[in-house]
């Protein structure tokens, strides 16, 4: 069973940056596709970026392209997402996620880590 631990959070003025991680552990990380997902309150937790288990294919949700990069290192059983130019509205609680092949949907998804909340205001 694989067991997913985000870091990286925090409060973060408009136009700073922050990098998430997520450490994985419990099974073989580089075959799995991995996913940050965000959800604000109120709202439905969305995917915001994912990449391939062997980093050839990556998608970014339309908000955030130009400013955020997924990244992982398969040595080190750990995905990234680089976030730049952050703006109020990426206020959300941020997730890592784990799917068997790369997937857009959440359902697709079958590991979670806890959250980190990133908070971009002045």
């Amino acid at each position: 069973q694989v067991q997913l631990v985000e870091s990286g959070g925090g409060l973060v003025q408009p136009g700073g940056s922050l990098r998430l991680s997520c450490a994985a552990s419990g099974r073989t990380f580089s075959s799995d596709a991995m996913g940050w997902f965000r959800q604000a309150p109120g709202k439905e937790r969305i995917l915001v970026a994912t990449i391939s288990g062997s980093s050839i294919m990556t998608h970014y949700t339309d908000s955030v392209k130009g400013r955020f990069t997924i990244s992982r290192d398969n040595a080190k059983n750990t995905v990234y997402l680089q976030m730049n130019s952050l703006k109020p509205e990426d206020t959300a609680v941020y997730y890592c996620a784990a799917s068997s092949r790369f997937a857009l949907d959440k359902s697709r998804y079958y590991a979670w880590g806890q959250g980190t909340q990133v908070t971009v205001s002045s």
